[in-house]
């Protein structure tokens, strides 16, 4: 089974890992220098040691056509709240509507 996550933040990132320990999983994040520092071991976030890291079979990417064929896709964007308590849900459907762009029909 391949999978996909999309968004390697806090919630991405710890999710695909343990993916992986069992799937064939694939990180697609938007951004270029979160998939460089990721593919060097670092993970900002601090939700990842360095040597799990390093020690994972998660590949990791930006280009979303790096992607197509996936048994699975998952969205972990954030959904960031405003003053008023209102979900600001423009990351989830860009995610989807972007995902949408590379599924096969059926």
């Amino acid at each position: 089974m391949r999978v996909v996550v999309i968004g390697l933040g806090y919630v991405g990132l710890p999710f695909a890992i343990a993916l992986a320990r069992s799937c064939d999983t694939m990180g697609l994040d938007i951004s270029a220098g979160r998939v460089a520092e990721l593919q060097r071991g670092h993970d900002r976030t601090r939700e990842v040691e360095p040597e799990v890291l390093r020690a994972t079979s998660l590949r990791c990417t930006t280009p979303i056509d790096d992607c197509r064929g996936a048994d699975i896709y998952i969205v972990t964007v954030p959904t960031p709240v405003d003053v008023a308590k209102e979900s600001d849900l423009a990351p989830v459907l860009a995610a989807t509507r972007a995902n949408a762009s590379i599924l096969a029909q059926g």
